[in-house]
């Protein structure tokens, strides 16, 4: 009997892994979907989302949202973050939100910083930043999603200014698709995330939220302060499939801001 028990609950974990986890059925990447449709604007936008479905509560009653506007920081001694990024396959998604995200499953990508490892899941972009610097935002913002072996969720932001153009987003923004699908691969093609970051990596850092529904609150985020340069033919481009895709800045309520130095 003890026996048959036993096989019994390694049977209902096998189903639920195979259920909850993506690559135990499929080696690609899962694009993320919603059970109830939102908006950024109109009657189920950003400041309705929390009011749409139930799971969405914390975008109206959490007390650490995202975005914010960073306009003080605390500046102390913070571990150097190392990125361990690389080459790889181009999977590319219009998902509706935002004109080109890249999922990535088991990528190899990694974000260190001091002790803790996350490992890359998707990068995505918005017009403007959601992020505020001072009270300004900047011409668009890259935001790179992590999560660590238990879960934890990190994200970066990268701020872009207007400039010169960007050889890694004019390879994106080649195959962007102009109309809302499914997750494609591009064959032949490879993206590296590095490509699309700053050389210094000085940072602030605060714990918010998803800043999409469900508003999902314990994400450690990481801004970087050095921004990027796109030209304003690059953002334009995005801009007409997607001129507004941010939520507004959030209250701060009472967190503080750290400043690497």
């Amino acid at each position: 009997m003890r026996k048959a028990w036993m096989t019994f609950l390694w049977l209902a974990a096998s189903a639920f892994l195979a259920r909850e986890i993506p690559e135990a059925q499929d080696s690609r990447p899962v694009s993320t979907t919603w059970k109830t449709a939102w908006s950024y604007e109109g009657a189920k936008g950003a400041e309705h989302w929390g009011d749409l479905d139930p799971e969405y509560a914390a975008c109206r009653d959490g007390k650490e949202q995202s975005p914010i506007d960073i306009r003080s920081a605390e500046k102390t001694d913070l571990p150097a973050i190392r990125f361990e990024y690389k080459s790889g396959p181009l999977n590319i998604i219009n998902n509706g939100y935002t004109a080109v995200r890249v999922d990535y499953i088991h990528s190899g990508n990694f974000m260190v910083v001091g002790e803790k490892r996350y490992e890359l899941k998707q990068f995505h972009f918005h017009r403007p930043s959601e992020e505020y610097i001072h009270g300004k935002p900047y011409d668009m913002v890259l935001h790179l999603m992590h999560a660590d072996s238990d879960g934890h969720v990190a994200g970066v932001a990268v701020l872009w200014k207007a400039g010169s153009a960007n050889a890694a987003i004019q390879q994106l923004w080649r195959f962007m698709p102009k109309t809302e699908g499914k997750l494609v691969e591009i064959p032949g093609v490879e993206v590296n995330p590095a490509d699309l970051l700053p050389r210094d990596t000085g940072y602030y850092t605060y714990q918010g939220s998803q800043t999409a529904p469900p508003c999902t609150e314990g994400v450690t985020w990481f801004v970087l302060k050095t921004p990027m340069e796109i030209s304003t033919e690059q953002t334009t481009a995005f801009a007409r499939l997607y001129p507004h895709d941010v939520r507004p800045v959030q209250p701060l309520n009472g967190r503080v801001v750290k400043e690497s130095r």
